[in-house]
């Protein structure tokens, strides 16, 4: 039986399975529901060997107890309704990671752009007017997630814009892309907001520095928006043929008439009507092994361990398996074993793993 006040979603409305919504309490004074939307599509290619083709970082357990994806949808409970988007061939996968959520299945991976249009076109015909929050299932956070959200849907429906979260740098970090913040603004509510005066791609060193000084964001490619809104925005850019489509019933035509590409090439970087919000906890971008070890717990010589390892004289090292590792007189590096595979890396060239993955699929072995 469903909870008095709650509501059983349509069991028979085609790609979904059965969610339980409630009242979503932290947003009592929206005038739509809040639907959580959770990108669990890609792979996670720069934590190979432990994220595989068949086996997506999403559904790894990272440190915790649960999958990463398990863990997002747990922390989107103040949505009114929680939808994971996927591919085809991850649905059952999605299912069972996250037995509380509607899944949708995009027709193909086409990275976020298309995605995000595919997801904002479905849910609105399912759902109606609402307002998305739309999120990776691969983030580290801790603190006021629930109240930053809160603030960024209440500011895309005052503003009827695209919002995206900025999380304050707290180092030079150059695999983050960064946001410029322009003037402060608030709402009749008291949610303070930025218009999004420059997107920023993956910066050197040196960049990375000043725009830390200078009090840029990090992008941490969380949004909020209604669908409304994006769709309107994605107009004119390079997802307005997967648009068209969409608005005539055909979303496999849509995606075979556009490329690949992110949501911030497409439509972000595009669109006057960007603004930030900026984040109230502490996050990390879960996306290769040195992000991961700044999650884990250190030894007293600094190395950070998944699973079973033993060190002997090395110091500063990320050690990652399914199995057990032992290194001895070696540091900043990461070694990673998982199956039949092996990586090993130095710790500050974590990002060229992608190297390994291109390749490793070019022989149809990944």
């Amino acid at each position: 039986m469903t909870p008095s006040g709650w509501v059983e979603v349509d069991r028979d409305r085609p790609g979904r399975y059965p969610v339980i919504i409630g009242p979503g309490p932290a947003f009592d004074d929206m005038d739509r529901p809040v639907v959580a939307l959770i990108l669990a599509g890609g792979t996670g290619t720069r934590l190979y060997p432990a994220s595989r083709s068949d086996r997506p970082k999403q559904f790894l357990a990272l440190g915790g107890d649960q999958s990463l994806l398990t863990e997002t949808v747990a922390r989107v409970g103040f949505a009114d309704e929680t939808y994971v988007l996927t591919r085809p061939d991850l649905v059952e996968p999605a299912r069972e990671h996250a037995p509380g959520a509607a899944v949708l299945a995009e027709p193909e991976p086409k990275d976020t752009g298309p995605a995000l249009a595919y997801a904002a076109h479905r849910i609105r015909e399912q759902v109606g007017e609402c307002v998305l929050v739309c999120l990776p299932s691969d983030h580290h956070v801790e603190g006021a997630f629930a109240a930053t959200m809160e603030r960024a849907a209440r500011v895309a429906v005052d503003t009827d814009g695209l919002v995206t979260v900025g999380v304050e740098p707290t180092r030079p970090e150059t695999g983050y892309g960064y946001l410029k913040p322009g003037e402060e603004r608030s709402t009749e509510a008291g949610d303070v907001y930025h218009p999004v005066a420059k997107f920023v791609e993956k910066p050197d060193q040196g960049a990375a520095m000043r725009y830390r000084h200078h009090g840029y964001y990090w992008n941490a490619g969380m949004f909020a928006w209604t669908p409304g809104a994006f769709l309107r925005a994605a107009q004119g850019t390079d997802l307005d043929p997967l648009v068209a489509a969409l608005d005539d019933g055909e979303p496999e035509a849509g995606f075979a008439a556009v490329d690949p590409v992110s949501v911030d090439y497409a439509v972000m970087e595009e669109t006057d009507d960007a603004f930030l919000v900026p984040a109230t906890f502490e996050w990390d971008d879960l996306g290769a092994w040195d992000a991961v070890a700044r999650v884990l717990d250190t030894d007293e010589g600094g190395n950070a361990t998944l699973g079973e390892a033993l060190t002997i004289d090395a110091e500063d090292n990320v050690l990652a398996t399914d199995g057990h590792v032992s290194v001895v007189g070696v540091d900043d590096l990461v070694v990673a074993s998982y199956g039949d595979r092996t990586l090993v890396v130095p710790r500050g060239q974590a990002q060229r793993v992608r190297e390994v993955v291109a390749e490793l699929k070019r022989d149809d072995r990944f």
